[in-house]
């Protein structure tokens, strides 16, 4: 029997642990097999595809992985180096399952696997991964692939690069040609953005001027973690912006799926911004082609910023409110046939990228917004950045429910609340002045995070004060 136990590193939405100690060539080849017997097979797939990031151990494992899978008959094509979305294109393009190598922005000693359907619809906890974790665990168990289908026949596997695919294909959702010239500083913080971006973004067709940071892929990344959400990870991108006069600056994660913005003055664009932006023009481009506003959907999580909301409203459209997390939102999307979601975490999902996330995309809709009129960024988001907000902040808390009931008891003194528990706690105070606030527990940590926002700056100070003086406080 193996010692490894997949229950510890296979989660709710993807596979991420150690290598080898947990990811290991015998370990990944038996997953392999068992997305093929769960998600190939029971589908009538005959070939799925594989992608990888730049890790050093990513093509090794992503070759065991097709073995595992080419075992059932199922033929594998593996698309080499490609971001996460890349990988989602080649899905949905090709209309078959597939396979990411990726552990995004975690230290060099990782590597994960995010899997999809036909279509790049997800595979989690409650869509199949459960089943092919057991079914895996069962295969290493047994110290063999075993219940090999495919008529005694083994599946091909070949190698295609759809990166020019890939680029081509966001190319001709956003048309980047016709606006004004931009100088666009990008960190890609030795990640698949420094692959990605060349491709997308480079050539003498459009009026850009890319100043690349750390496009060197590095799966060390010797420069700075490649996770622009924790704010020191944007440093060096902020204080390029401004060092070269540049329009903008774009940081990209690990795996190139989720995009941050900064302005031309180095500050950071909220993500809600963002949305609320990328949503407008989503809106608008459907009802160019014939929609009535009232029929087009967004959607947003519960701790974007009420602005998201307000403003899409304000252009006829609905919108959908969801948990936080992909499997999430990417539901509500195909349920709602929504145009466009987002993410306060900067992931951002397109119908016409079969509601799967690409930041790149994102970062496209906001460089043609941006080339389209000629205000610097900081004016230009200023319109769809309404509210002081606390970004998320995180508490340890041995008794989670304990410290939300505090939340909750406190905010009963402040006059008249109303409170939903969608995800975590909302508690929202419409009178004047308008905050609200998120508790939402960890499903992996004992931490609490905490998300403020405020009709102003020392309202949400004195409401985000508040509520950790509560989380924090040990009197029951």
């Amino acid at each position: 029997m193996t010692a490894v136990k997949l229950a510890d590193f296979i989660k709710a939405y993807d596979v991420r642990g150690l290598v080898p100690e947990q990811l290991s060539e015998p370990v990944v080849r038996a997953i392999g097999s068992a997305f093929a017997q769960v998600v190939a097979a029971p589908a009538e797939a005959t070939a799925i595809v594989v992608g990888h990031d730049m890790r050093p151990s990513s093509p090794t494992l992503a070759r065991a992985f097709a073995e595992g899978v080419a075992a059932h008959g199922i033929d594998v094509t593996l698309i080499g180096l490609c971001s996460t979305d890349g990988l989602y294109y080649a899905s949905g393009a090709l209309d078959v399952p597939g396979a990411m190598f990726t552990a995004s922005h975690n230290p060099a000693q990782y590597n994960g696997i995010k899997l999809c359907r036909a279509g790049a619809r997800p595979v989690g906890q409650d869509s199949g991964l459960a089943e092919i974790r057991d079914l895996a665990q069962w295969t290493l168990d047994r110290g063999e692939l075993h219940g090999l289908t495919g008529g005694g026949r083994t599946g091909t596997i070949t190698e295609h690069d759809l990166l020019d695919d890939y680029a081509a294909f966001l190319r001709g959702l956003v048309d980047l040609r016709g606006g004004r010239p931009l100088k666009v500083v990008v960190d890609a913080g030795n990640g698949m953005g420094g692959h990605t971006v060349p491709a997308v973004l480079g050539g003498g067709d459009l009026p850009l001027e890319i100043v690349p940071l750390y496009f060197e892929l590095d799966g060390t990344f010797p420069n700075h973690e490649a996770n622009p959400l924790e704010p020191e990870n944007l440093r060096d991108l902020q204080a390029a912006v401004v060092e070269h006069g540049a329009d903008i600056g774009l940081a990209f994660d690990g795996d190139a799926d989720r995009c941050f913005v900064v302005d031309e003055r180095g500050e950071p664009v909220s993500p809600s911004a963002v949305t609320a932006l990328v949503a407008t023009r989503e809106v608008a481009k459907a009802v160019a082609a014939g929609a009535d506003p009232s029929d087009v959907t967004i959607v947003y999580n519960v701790i974007s910023s009420r602005a998201v909301p307000e403003i899409v409203a304000e252009t006829g459209a609905r919108t959908v409110r969801t948990r936080v997390g992909h499997s999430f939102i990417k539901a509500q999307m195909a349920e709602h046939d929504a145009a466009f979601g987002g993410e306060h975490s900067a992931h951002y999902y397109f119908r016409d990228f079969w509601f799967a996330d690409t930041g790149m995309l994102a970062a496209m809709h906001v460089l043609a917004a941006l080339g389209e009129q000629g205000k610097p960024l900081s004016q230009l988001m200023a319109d769809f950045a309404r509210y002081p907000a606390s970004g998320e902040i995180n508490s340890t808390v041995a008794d989670q429910r304990a410290a939300t009931a505090r939340v909750r008891d406190w905010a009963a003194t402040q006059g008249e609340i109303t409170a939903d528990e969608l995800d975590g706690l909302t508690l929202t105070h419409e009178a004047d002045p308008m905050w609200w606030l998120n508790v939402r527990a960890s499903n992996t940590e004992p931490l609490l995070r905490l998300n403020v926002e405020a009709a102003d700056g020392e309202t949400m100070e004195r409401v985000r004060d508040a509520a950790l003086a509560a989380i924090r406080s040990e009197q029951a």
